[in-house]
């Protein structure tokens, strides 16, 4: 979800007004994501690399997480939303930890739509993080290096009981990947788009996964006729 900062920074503003928009950018698209189909979606909200902003910023995105989960709960419970996230919580106030458990805990039983969401996540901590647990587990001879498969990985990763994405897009006209499930994304389709998050609404949305289903994915395979 790029170019909250950007956005504002383009009205005048500071740049946690974009932030804030980009926060209510997202009540639209998970309203309207179930109604062209999509069952799974996962939003990246603050990656390992943030921490480099400035502390007000910071604060300020942590802030702006706390209240969209308190002010979120009832609307995720009455819209059978299941609300999960990744990335390493250990670095989170433990405010936001406690809100991550209970609205996780809260909205456990639903599955209209499921959404994840990234705070403190990068792809290659997730990685180190799930080697170290395969490491640990070999070295205490609970595994062998032969038992170390593809599933394995998979299985130690944040993402573990959900399915790897489908698509991927990207707002504000960057056109790189930016440490965003690397393994997950292997086989992946990707949007890029020009559109600042704050600006990019459901029918962008619709636009995208239209595009997608024109796609033909061949996971390395050969489509015959």
């Amino acid at each position: 979800m790029d170019g909250n900062g950007r956005w504002a920074t383009q009205r005048g503003w500071p740049r946690l007004v974009g932030h804030r928009k980009g926060a209510e950018r997202v009540k639209e698209i998970v309203s309207a994501a179930p109604e062209l189909g999509i069952k799974w979606l996962t939003i990246y909200a603050f990656s390992t690399e943030n921490w480099k902003r400035t502390t007000e910023e910071v604060l300020g995105l942590m802030a702006i997480f706390s209240r969209y989960i308190e002010r979120e709960a009832d609307r995720m419970a009455a819209e059978s939303v299941r609300m999960r996230f990744i990335g390493d919580r250990s670095m989170l106030n433990p405010r936001l930890q406690r809100l991550q458990t209970s609205i996780e805990a809260r909205t456990a039983t639903y599955d209209r739509l499921n959404l994840t969401v990234g705070i403190n996540y990068g792809g290659r901590d997730e990685i180190t993080r799930a080697t170290r647990d395969i490491a640990r587990a070999v070295a205490e001879g609970r595994l062998t290096p032969d038992q170390i498969t593809d599933d394995l990985i998979s299985q130690h990763l944040d993402t573990a009981d959900l399915p790897d994405p489908d698509l991927v897009i990207r707002t504000s006209g960057e056109t790189r990947t930016s440490n965003f499930l690397p393994w997950q994304a292997a086989y992946a389709e990707y949007e890029f788009t020009e559109t600042l998050w704050p600006d990019f609404t459901a029918q962008h949305l619709a636009e995208i996964v239209g595009r997608f289903g024109q796609r033909e994915r061949r996971f390395g395979g050969v489509v015959t006729a």
